[in-house]
């Protein structure tokens, strides 16, 4: 299936909602990727992700689950062009998490499991029903026909795997008004959409209906990073992904993702990713695995342009 519909080197975007093709057949460096709720199964090759303090690794032994919109860093650490990194990625809706979720209920939460907001990253192992439903659904790239009758049934069907499984609970929650995870879920959408803006904490937690203790508690457990921090990633990230994909220069690129100052956007970009606007440009235009910055990163402009406007 990878080799007629993801034949070369990048992103492939399908006609079945929400599920694209990535192949890369070099390893990468770690390069910024905003993560939006998902479940990424490979099928060939190893993926570290970088989360602050959390680093996960896995391969087709698992795959990984996102339940939060997440700032991170990716790495493509084991590809050849004769056994090439295959990834299906699958993006889901909230909405459709919480159809599963009012339908057959919140799955049990294990024991010890406390009322603090769970981390939004985690891998499992995967089951053998969830991986024929996954195959199913890549089927469909060659009937056409089906698609648009099948798909939905068929990414429920995975909604449910992924619910039902060990730590289903830990995606069930965002679907739990009052809960935690629920709460900071609604931070997220609010601060992916209005990242170029100056939010403070107490809007934030006003937003959540927390206290500006217990938002910042909850927050870190979720992202591992403060609100403040978790702003600086998704400008900093975005402004990468402006670096790398257009020919803008780097007080324009500072301004666009909300810094008043280009010297401290400059200073802040370099301490991140290691070196100035331009430097990183240039080294990355030529990076095996670029590509994987630009498709990533796109959801990140695209999805906060649509928040604004809705």
């Amino acid at each position: 299936m990878f080799d007629r519909h993801a034949p070369a080197d990048g992103f492939f975007p399908s006609p079945v909602a929400g599920l694209q093709l990535i192949r890369a057949s070099a390893p990468t460096d770690p390069l910024s990727v905003f993560y939006r709720p998902a479940l990424c199964l490979v099928v060939g090759g190893r993926k570290r992700v970088f989360l602050n303090d959390q680093i996960t690794e896995y391969g087709s032994d698992g795959h990984l689950v996102i339940s939060q919109d997440l700032p991170a860093l990716g790495q493509v650490v084991e590809a050849s062009p004769l056994d090439p990194y295959l990834c299906v990625h699958l993006r889901f809706e909230q909405a459709e998490i919480n159809r599963v979720v009012l339908d057959h209920g919140p799955p049990r939460e294990p024991e010890g499991a406390t009322t603090r907001a769970a981390r939004g990253l985690y891998v499992e192992p995967s089951s053998a029903a969830l991986l024929d439903a996954i195959l199913r659904l890549v089927r469909l790239l060659d009937a056409p026909a089906d698609q648009a009758t099948m798909a939905p049934l068929i990414r429920r069907e995975i909604v449910y795997r992924l619910l039902s499984s060990a730590n289903g609970w830990r995606l069930a929650r965002t679907a739990r008004a009052g809960c935690c995870d629920h709460r900071i879920a609604r931070v997220l959408e609010v601060l992916r959409a209005r990242f170029r803006d100056s939010l403070g904490v107490r809007e934030l937690a006003g937003i959540a209906h927390l206290s500006p203790s217990a938002l910042n508690l909850n927050f870190k457990a979720v992202t591992s990073f403060t609100p403040l921090q978790y702003v600086k990633q998704l400008r900093l990230q975005e402004a990468r992904r402006l670096v790398v994909s257009t020919d803008m220069d780097a007080a324009a690129v500072a301004l666009t993702v909300g810094y008043d100052s280009p010297s401290q956007f400059s200073r802040e970009y370099a301490r991140m990713f290691g070196e100035p606007p331009l430097r990183d440009r240039a080294r990355l235009r030529v990076s095996p695995g670029a590509f994987l910055l630009q498709g990533s990163c796109l959801a990140s402009a695209a999805v906060a342009a649509q928040g604004v406007a809705t």
